[in-house]
């Protein structure tokens, strides 16, 4: 009789190698190894072979890169979805798209259980099952960490398992931060960030990223070029998602740009410190902002910025196969249907300014807003809307002088008396 299959999302990292022997020995499954090329920069060759060597029956490697951005990535920035002010979401984009892949070869397979090597203090977890459970929830979900039968509780314990079998250990023991990367982003937690008190150690722990202080003297100009909110162009060169992103990384990556440094609230309920390294992704956050700012009118884009907050949030917690979360996006795409034109930035040792945008849909009007008096704006016009606009406090004032309480009163507390001299 044929063994049941179990289908692990294996990164050929310390925790998904650690896995598979694992489940060789805990349960009586073919594990079938999915590894899923986000952009990661891996050897899926020598990956997929330490897959074999370690148990797996197969190993299949997918190249989601192009999918990843153009159907998430570009999403959240054209919400400009941040979480928490600073995050811009690059292991929370990824972890829907892996879970839907996972399912695929499931249903391929024939396999009745997915498993995966998030810890059971992370988000990972959530995000993974929350989009198993979107499109198969009659499968089941193996959480090694979370297991009965897992009995590693760091990744010091995951070493020394591989040690005592004699399997290869990935990683070097001082190089141990727990990472993710893909196309958008490279994150590092643990070692010195598990402390609040100590700055991060850039030096050491940067791969993409220059440390700021050593980054070019002279700066560097880049534009981008938009298309309904979508990236198409880099300093007039229109490219694809795949080759403009990674023309960013670079660009941003040398002049030290996209770094963050944040505690930040898991949705499990505590806080982690994380670093994170998001170069290209800090450059097309600022520059679609600017188009944003001169495309979209002012009720239009004040809601859009309550918006980007509750996507950053359904973002982080893995709730992207939800009816809410294609409701967001339907507004988002209505409101960038005249994003269209260039922003140019200036980057400089970790900054990044302005230089100068440009749109046909553009909303700015020199006429009306210059201080020179225009055809379109009459200086006495503002007169009236004033008087309008500010009725509700007028009539405020007039009843507390009317009734002797409040701060309208002659003598009100709230007045301080000034210098006279």
């Amino acid at each position: 009789m044929a063994k049941e299959k179990v289908v692990l999302a294996y990164s050929g990292g310390l925790d998904t190698t650690v896995i598979i022997p694992w489940l060789k020995e805990n349960y009586d499954y073919d594990v079938i190894a999915v590894c899923i090329d986000l952009g990661q920069g891996d050897d899926w060759k020598a990956i997929k072979e330490r897959a074999l060597r370690t148990g797996a029956s197969a190993c299949y490697v997918v190249d989601a890169r192009q999918e990843y951005i153009e159907e998430y990535i570009w999403p959240a920035l054209k919400a400009n979805a941040v979480y928490e002010d600073e995050y811009l979401l690059g292991t929370s984009t990824a972890r829907p798209l892996i879970g839907k892949i996972l399912v695929e070869y499931a249903r391929q397979e024939g396999a009745s259980a997915i498993c995966h090597g998030a810890t059971g203090k992370g988000n990972d977890q959530v995000r993974f099952e929350l989009a198993i459970k979107a499109f198969a929830p009659d499968i089941k979900v193996i959480a090694a960490w979370r297991d009965g039968k897992w009995n590693m509780d760091s990744r010091e314990a995951e070493i020394r398992y591989l040690e005592e079998r004699g399997l290869e250990v990935p990683m070097k023991k001082d190089q141990s931060y727990s990472r993710d990367e893909n196309i958008w982003h490279l994150s590092h937690e643990g070692l010195e960030l598990e402390k609040t008190e100590n700055e991060p150690n850039y030096k050491h722990m940067l791969k993409n990223t220059a440390v700021p202080e050593e980054a070019p003297e002279a700066g560097e100009y880049v534009t981008v070029g938009f298309e309904k909110g979508i990236p198409v162009s880099v300093n007039g060169e229109k490219m694809g998602a795949l080759e403009l992103l990674a023309a960013l990384n670079e660009i941003g990556g040398r002049n030290g740009v996209g770094l963050v440094d944040i505690c930040e609230n898991r949705c499990v309920g505590m806080k982690s410190r994380g670093v994170y390294e998001t170069p290209g992704g800090a450059v097309l956050y600022a520059a679609h902002r600017m188009m944003d700012h001169i495309c979209l009118d002012r009720d239009t884009y004040h809601y859009k910025q309550q918006l980007s907050i509750k996507m950053g949030e359904l973002i982080y917690d893995g709730k992207w196969f939800t009816t809410l979360m294609d409701a967001c996006m339907a507004f988002v795409d209505k409101t960038e249907e005249t994003v269209t034109g260039w922003a140019r930035l200036k980057l400089y040792k970790g900054s990044i300014r302005g230089a100068g945008s440009h749109s046909d849909y553009s909303l700015y009007n020199e006429s009306i807003a210059s201080f020179t008096t225009g055809d379109l704006y009459d200086h006495k016009d503002a007169e009236g809307f004033i008087t309008l606009f500010g009725l509700p406090l007028k009539v405020r004032a007039m009843m507390e002088q009317r009734v002797g309480e409040g701060q309208a009163v002659k003598e009100s507390r709230s007045f301080k008396k000034r210098p006279t001299e």
